[in-house]
């Protein structure tokens, strides 16, 4: 008893003293397997922690594993492994960091391309990043944000004319597998090249499940492009545990909000998220969270929500900045009606549809008008856009309805076939290789020489070459009308007469 009463009294006298010993709080595996260990112990643990593991009993070359606490149960807790868990073993120690998964964020990055943890991965050497974010951050209010109405130009007719994006929206690209939704964004990447430096968007493209070849062939692209400069890559490969998936989108988007914050225009593209929901799905139901719809947990949609909504216009007593993201959605034989495809539909400001049958029949990009569409629409267009757009979209909505209509007629009066001849003109003059990303103008006069019939008189097969020599007069010959409708965003009625003229003379 006298030694109990001592030791009270010396526990007595040391706490709140500086001889106090510090507290640690420390758990332990009870089970480990496919990348999910369960902890007993760490009562004050919080959710989206980052924990370490350590070997027990320790060994001088013991690495620490870190993981994420995904699970609060009542007696133990679940977490995820960031990397291998091939060395864990039951009872091995777990220890708090206190410290919620954190990316590095900042100027540094651009350039580089990153792992889901934000480490360097290009072997450039280590980034010298001051300053951290954590990957799971509030969406700005409804009252921090502005209407979208300034144009993210992607370079690519079809897209800019018909299906325009805003800067501060969420517009999907869905489609089935090998139809060009990884070509689509990564011209819209270069396509910022014809932005002027001081508007240029930074970009951020996320690669969640992708082979590394594939990844290291677009950074080459990219780098041999000059795009680099301006843009981050953030990467989860195929060969990375489903943690590292999971966590890759919601660490771009922490790394794009640094510079939405400072007043930036950001595109952020993730590329794909279907494989983002797949990583979930394996990691809820590796945590014994019961399955709903096709095996996925009911929190599937809010995964994706909670991350879509994260893109905005801020308004300009934030600052200004926006945050434009363009997710990816793999379909599985054109079904757009499954899960994940009607959850990020519900969520996004509308959709890029690429179709199958188009890129069979040769159509690069292969965009189903018909089906896509921008909620924003013409607000986000400049004015020289809208003016040529409008009439397009009319004709080939005309021409899509009466081709179905008389494909198997014979005798058509004039004006259908007019109507026939001049939409088939514009589908083939919306035709666009990859890497063959056109300024503004550009494509505002290619599609007004469409529109005011320059195009009637050419052979179909001929479009193709009409359109390269047209451009090529234009830089040479029409100068001015292409600064001048670069400089003021529309064409004046002088403009339009002086590309008529143009026009005329290159005929």
């Amino acid at each position: 008893m006298a030694k109990d009463h001592i030791f009270d009294i010396i526990k007595k006298e040391l706490e709140g003293s500086d001889l106090a010993p510090a507290k640690e709080e420390i758990g332990k595996v009870v089970s480990v397997g496919d990348g999910v260990v369960q902890i007993e112990g760490l009562p004050n643990v919080v959710f989206s922690e980052m924990v370490e593991i350590t070997r027990w009993p320790a060994k001088t070359d013991d690495k620490v594993v870190p993981a994420l606490v995904l699970n609060l149960e009542e007696y133990t807790i679940g977490a995820v492994v960031l990397g291998e868990d091939k060395d864990i073993q039951e009872g091995d120690l777990v220890k708090r960091t206190k410290n919620i998964l954190s990316v590095p964020v900042g100027e540094a990055l651009l350039g580089r391309v990153v792992n889901a943890l934000g480490e360097p991965i290009d072997g450039k050497g280590s980034i010298d990043a001051t300053e951290k974010f954590p990957i799971e951050r509030p969406a700005p209010g409804v009252l921090d944000r502005q209407a979208v109405s300034t144009s993210l130009a992607t370079g690519i007719k079809v897209v800019d004319a018909a299906i325009p994006i805003g800067r501060g929206q969420r517009e999907l690209i869905i489609g089935d597998r090998q139809i060009g939704k990884t070509a689509l964004v990564q011209d819209t990447i270069l396509n910022q090249l014809n932005e002027p430096e001081e508007t240029r968007p930074i970009c951020i493209y996320v690669a969640i499940g992708q082979k590394a070849s594939k990844v290291a062939q677009m950074v080459g692209e990219l780098e041999s492009r000059g795009a680099m400069a301006y843009t981050i890559v953030v990467t989860a490969t195929a060969s990375d545990p489903a943690s590292l998936w999971y966590i890759a989108p919601y660490a771009g988007c922490s790394m794009a909000e640094y510079f939405r914050d400072k007043g930036k225009d950001v595109l952020i593209i993730y590329d794909d998220l279907s494989k983002h929901a797949w990583a979930w799905r394996q990691i809820a139901l590796l945590m014994r969270r019961p399955p709903g719809r096709e095996a996925y947990p009911g929190d599937v949609f809010y995964l994706h929500s909670r991350l879509l909504e994260r893109a905005a216009r801020l308004s300009k007593e934030k600052g200004g900045g926006s945050l434009t993201a363009l997710p990816i959605v793999e379909t599985q034989l054109g079904d757009v009606s499954s899960y994940i495809p009607t959850n990020v539909i519900s969520i996004t400001d509308g959709q890029i549809y690429l179709e199958t049958d188009l890129f069979g029949k040769g159509q690069r990009p292969a965009v189903n008008i018909g089906l896509s569409v921008s909620r924003v629409g013409s607000a986000a267009q400049t004015k020289a856009m809208k003016k040529v757009a409008s009439q397009l979209k009319l004709d080939l909505a005309q021409y899509q309805e009466l081709a179905a209509f008389v494909q198997f007629a014979q005798d058509l009066d004039e004006a259908t076939r007019k109507r026939i001849d001049r939409g088939a003109r514009l589908v083939e003059i919306l035709k666009q290789g990859q890497f063959e990303v056109l300024p503004m103008a550009q494509q505002v006069c290619i599609l007004f020489a469409a529109n005011e019939g320059f195009l009637d008189e050419v052979a179909l097969e001929e479009v193709g070459a009409f359109e390269k020599r047209l451009l090529e007069y234009m830089r040479n010959e029409g100068k001015d009308v292409l600064k001048d409708i670069e400089e003021t965003k529309d064409m004046s009625e002088e403009t339009q007469e002086k590309l008529k003229k143009l026009l005329h003379g290159f005929k």
